[in-house]
């Protein structure tokens, strides 16, 4: 399947970030906006209470979900927002690696957020995204 995004890596600026600059999709493409996925587990609770790697791979395995109803999977996505409920620079990079892992190559431009509070009772994380794709 041919994919609509186009990942922009800068051979000027710093190669420490872990994710492209930018990213491009073709005027033709569908995009979908993502609302933030949670870590809640299908009756509404809290999944990995106190655990950030735990709600970092919850809330991916949620985006999934939804990707997939809308005809999209992760390597669909054109950028994400982390947001994580910690004033901690150790629980973001917690949360950021196992969302950087899960999509793999597929390295979409990202911006990592330390907040106050999250919606839900123990949330830590939520991941907002946005994807395009090529109908058929």
């Amino acid at each position: 399947m041919t994919r609509a995004v186009t990942l922009i890596r800068s051979s000027v600026l710093s190669g420490v970030a872990e994710y492209a600059y930018a990213a491009t999709a073709p005027a033709e493409a569908r995009l979908i906006f993502l609302a933030g996925a949670c870590p809640l587990n299908e009756d509404g609770t809290t999944a990995a209470i106190g655990d950030y790697a735990g709600q970092a791979a919850k809330a991916v395995d949620n985006m999934r979900i939804a990707l997939a109803e809308a005809g999209a999977a992760l390597g669909d996505v054109i950028s994400t927002r982390v947001l994580v409920a910690s004033a901690r620079q150790e629980d973001l990079v917690t949360a950021w690696e196992v969302v950087r892992d899960a999509f793999g190559d597929h390295d979409v431009p990202s911006t990592l957020f330390g907040v106050t509070v999250l919606g839900y009772d123990d949330q830590l994380v939520e991941i907002e995204a946005v994807a395009a794709v090529l109908d058929a």
